[in-house]
């Protein structure tokens, strides 16, 4: 799959601020509801984001060389990654996978489902410039449908994925929940496994407006280990001298 450029995907102006996404453990717990579907033995937790509007929406970041459930959250927004085994992953590939999850109908009572919304997920590839994000609709680019999908009842690893872009517009009007575990490598970025700060977002707006309900931004710090203490994280990154914002591929196992 090709780069996704600045905003060609975005629709009714979603090239939303991120100065308003939230950056907080989701739920207070960092759990999202009804658990990770993706995969299988892929653990709930250190997701963050919000739950606004009966709209619960969640962003990670997870170890992925090797495959482990490592997250190395800040119980903020920052997870921080070895930037070591840069020289043992596959040069494709990022050490870390970014994970969202959004449920639409998080408390169970609305009936509301996926296609009642719009979306945007924001990324920046390059940890070494300045802030510019790349905007896409996961739901609507092409190429990028395999999300898993469920509802408040589907247990872990247990989503459902869809087979082109035509059928998951069709999913979307049956489910509540969809989540994605990607990675740089997959399309998204010319140079994965650079070292340095990447941010990531996802924003879910009223249909067919700009009105912001719900979101959640996160950043992702590849550095050596170990990680800092929360206090001291913000000077670990600025002694790396890198500033940057940071998509693609569920992972089939850990990953």
């Amino acid at each position: 799959m090709t780069l996704f450029s600045k905003c060609a995907f975005v629709a009714v102006g979603l090239c939303a601020s991120v100065a308003t996404l939230h950056a907080a453990p989701v739920n207070g717990t960092g759990n999202v509801t009804p658990d990770v579907i993706f995969g299988s033995g892929n653990a709930n937790g250190s997701f963050t984001g919000q739950t606004a509007n009966n709209i619960e929406v969640g962003l990670r970041g997870k170890q992925r060389y090797p495959a482990a459930n490592t997250f190395n959250y800040d119980g903020d927004h920052t997870y921080t990654f070895d930037s070591t085994v840069l020289t043992t992953n596959p040069s494709n590939r990022s050490v870390f996978n970014f994970e969202w999850s959004v449920n639409v109908d998080q408390n169970g009572l609305s009936g509301d489902k996926l296609s009642a919304y719009d979306y945007s997920f924001g990324f920046d590839t390059d940890p070494t410039s300045g802030v510019s994000y790349t905007f896409i609709d996961p739901f609507t680019t092409l190429g990028y449908f395999d999300h898993a999908l469920g509802t408040n009842a589907t247990a872990n690893g247990g989503g459902i994925e869809s087979s082109s872009n035509a059928e998951l517009v069709t999913n979307m009007g049956v489910f509540n929940v969809a989540q994605q575990s990607s990675n740089l490598g997959f399309g998204f970025s010319s140079d994965p496994d650079l070292a340095g700060l990447y941010s990531f977002s996802f924003s879910v707006f009223e249909k067919g407006t700009q009105t912001l309900l719900s979101s959640s931004t996160i950043n992702v710090a590849v550095a050596p280990l170990p990680v800092p203490e929360p206090a001291t994280l913000s000077l670990v990154l600025g002694a790396l001298g890198l500033l940057g914002y940071a998509s693609r591929r569920r992972a089939k196992r850990q990953g």
